[in-house]
């Protein structure tokens, strides 16, 4: 797994505290800003007459003259382009720290796979939350198989707490998705540790300028990078952090074996996009609160979360540990029936099942199953257009949809 970057030295920019719920541009460790560091972070020094971030290497075998060591042997193994994007991911998800490193996967759940199944063993416990990503629980079946005990707790409360006896991985996903529910990291991880069992958080919400599992002791920090760290919507990819070593030969190893490598060039993209990952994340943000807010107000929006308004039950737990709040708000409209007349009244927001988009998209999350949640129940992803044109669109759709 690569380390830091070694990219080229930027002065200025105050580092800021471990928590922090508002936007900012101040970085935490490492003494830049979150712009500065997402713009260059895993990117080479400055070299005359070469692009600040070196086009996408395709390569499946590299000449290998003698023996066989090399930073570069084969291209299951090892490939430059993925590895400047997992510098990059390192600096922003432990500003700082050299021994935090990172590997990237060809997708989130292929990220999520290698954890859950490089480090457990049979005759062991795995702790996941109860209302984790559906496709993460779907793995249960999985570690069953494989002569794992799995054991389902909620996120709310720290419930999963009183779950932790005999465990060897806990499994934490703050914000869950699709629910918004949020637990005390730190809280989790110290009491994980002291009962013996490793601690993975599942960060895509979050992202790592929101949010940094691994200062709050978390032994991994895992993400979608399709959602909001790449943030355009057009490719798939997936990463894991730990500053670990031992760790880390595990879950790089169980990449080797398996093949879930990315593709150089979403990692590529995947990189270049990270340049603009602050603004985005701060816009982002901002509208989330916009649209939240305006949401207040209506009468047949129920159940509205999103960690960022004051009101919301998460929201002192998250102001302690997130330095941003993220991009989904979600809510529950009367039914089936009145979601789908909202959802189809939509102008300017896409109907799509992910998250962490430029472009703004919601979808009734009942629809794939799996979660349990309303039928009339919406998972809103907030794009970074203007914030006066989210809200009109939304408050729009919703008077259409009380009137058909």
């Amino acid at each position: 797994m690569s380390g830091a970057p070694g990219g080229t030295d930027i002065p200025g920019g105050p580092g800021d505290g471990e928590h922090g719920g508002a936007p900012g541009g101040a970085g935490h460790g490492g003494g830049r800003g979150d712009s500065t560091r997402s713009v260059h972070a895993g990117r080479p020094p400055s070299t005359a007459y070469e692009p600040s971030l070196p086009g996408p290497v395709f390569v499946s075998h590299y000449h290998l003259p003698g023996e066989a060591s090399g930073p570069y042997l084969y291209g299951r193994d090892d490939n430059p382009t993925w590895e400047r994007l997992e510098q990059a991911i390192s600096e922003l998800e432990a500003p700082g720290d050299p021994e935090v490193g990172t590997a990237v996967f060809a997708s989130g759940m292929a990220a999520v796979a290698a954890v859950l199944l490089s480090q457990v063993k049979a005759g062991q416990t795995v702790l996941l939350p109860s209302e984790s990503y559906q496709t993460t629980r779907a793995l249960r079946e999985r570690l069953e198989s494989y002569g794992v005990t799995v054991r389902l707790a909620p996120t709310a409360g720290d419930a999963q707490l009183a779950a932790l006896e005999g465990a060897s991985l806990v499994w934490l996903e703050t914000p869950s998705n699709p629910g918004l529910d949020v637990c005390d990291i730190r809280r989790l991880a110290d009491a994980a540790h002291a009962a013996g069992a490793l601690v993975a958080v599942d960060n895509t919400l979050a992202t790592p300028l929101g949010q940094r599992p691994l200062s709050l002791g978390a032994d991994f920090s895992v993400a979608s990078g399709t959602k909001a760290l790449s943030g355009h919507g057009d490719l798939l990819l997936g990463y894991v952090s730990t500053r670990d070593p031992d760790l880390a030969a595990g879950v790089r190893y169980w990449r080797k074996t398996v093949g879930a490598i990315p593709g150089p060039m979403e990692a590529w993209l995947a990189h270049r996009s990270i340049a603009t990952f602050a603004l985005r994340v701060d816009r982002q943000a901002t509208n989330a609160v916009a649209l939240a807010t305006a949401l207040l107000a209506r009468p047949e929006v129920t159940d509205l979360r999103h960690p960022g308004l004051p009101t919301d039950p998460s929201h002192a737990v998250a102001a302690r540990q997130m330095r941003r709040f993220g991009s989904v708000v979600s809510f529950t409209l009367p039914d089936q029936a009145h979601a789908e007349r909202f959802l189809a009244a939509l102008r300017m927001t896409s109907e799509a099942t992910s998250f962490g988009s430029i472009q703004s998209t919601a979808e009734r999350r009942a629809r794939w199953g799996g979660d349990a949640v309303p039928q009339g129940f919406v998972r809103f992803s907030v794009g970074i257009e203007d914030p006066e044109d989210i809200v009109a669109d939304v408050l729009r759709a919703l008077d259409a949809a009380a009137t058909a």
